[in-house]
């Protein structure tokens, strides 16, 4: 007779099922600078939901692209550690204006919604600490082969994101080789190692291919100027495409129009280099 319990599932595939769409903005987020927060609205868009086949059930996605016309290039758009809410909505529209499909998927869902939770020390350590590289990497390789399946170009292919987005955008880029270029805002450059992290975008420096845009602030005290300067001198060892743009007078978050962190001048540069960026590679 076995006596051992049965094996639980990894997770439970209702639980993994969480909305992305019409979720308002994240609660550890607030408060929310309405003065100063962009709304980029639909008109011309298709907008919304979608469902993306992952390696171990059906992760939820928000989706921008324009309504009319087909074979448009995708960006895929990594958040903040506040999850797929409003602000990263937004963004998505944005792009989508330009001309992009642009997708956001939550890559948290595994391990909890961080939109719902009031404490960014919580989600930190509930969700962020929990979600390993390899699970992100495989996740955002199912929304590029999803993207392909809705008749979208992914032979130009680009990612952003944010803060931990931001440092994903660095590792992906390393990762997936068909990506056209990536640009990174204020994502983590160094840190210790673990099983959750192996490597970090100072670790893969010498050898990125793809031509990535780290766009960081002079003010940040999440990632110090010494950090910045140490990768921008690892990727011009290496004459590596990508750059670093630093503006001195931003902070953490400078793009984040909906926080006390916005810096509306960084914010419009940064956002004329992404786009920039973008043309000049390709996407």
């Amino acid at each position: 007779m076995n006596l051992n319990p049965p094996t639980k599932p990894a997770f439970d595939r209702r639980e993994f099922l969480i909305t992305v769409a019409g979720v308002g903005f994240a609660q550890a987020a607030q408060p929310i600078m309405a003065q100063t927060a962009i709304t980029t609205d639909s008109k011309g868009l298709v907008t919304g939901e979608v469902k993306i086949p992952v390696a171990d059930g059906t992760m939820a996605a928000y989706r921008a692209q324009p309504a009319t016309g087909k074979h448009f290039p995708v960006v895929l758009v990594v958040s903040e550690i506040f999850g797929v809410h409003e602000w990263i909505a937004d963004i998505c529209r944005r792009l989508a204006k330009l001309g992009y499909l642009a997708i956001a998927p939550d890559l948290f869902a595994r391990h909890g919604d961080p939109r719902k939770m009031q404490d960014s020390q919580q989600i930190l350590t509930d969700v962020i600490a929990k979600t390993p590289d390899n699970e992100v990497m495989s996740d955002l390789d199912a929304t590029v082969a999803w993207a392909k399946t809705e008749g979208a170009n992914t032979t130009r292919l680009g990612i952003t994101g944010y803060c931990w987005g931001g440092r994903i955008t660095w590792m992906y880029a390393a990762h997936n080789p068909q990506v056209k270029a990536g640009v990174a805002w204020y994502g983590r450059i160094k840190a210790e190692t673990n099983a959750i992290n192996p490597q970090h975008p100072i670790d893969i420096a010498a050898n990125l291919k793809v031509p990535v845009l780290g766009l960081y602030g002079g003010l940040d005290q999440h990632i110090s100027l010494d950090q910045v300067t140490e990768m921008r001198a690892a990727l011009n060892q290496a004459h590596s495409k990508s750059e670093i743009h630093v503006y001195p007078h931003a902070d953490h978050g400078f793009l984040a129009d909906y926080r006390p962190t916005y810096n509306k001048e960084a914010a419009e540069d940064g956002w004329q280099r992404l786009q920039d960026w973008f043309k000049k590679y390709g996407v």
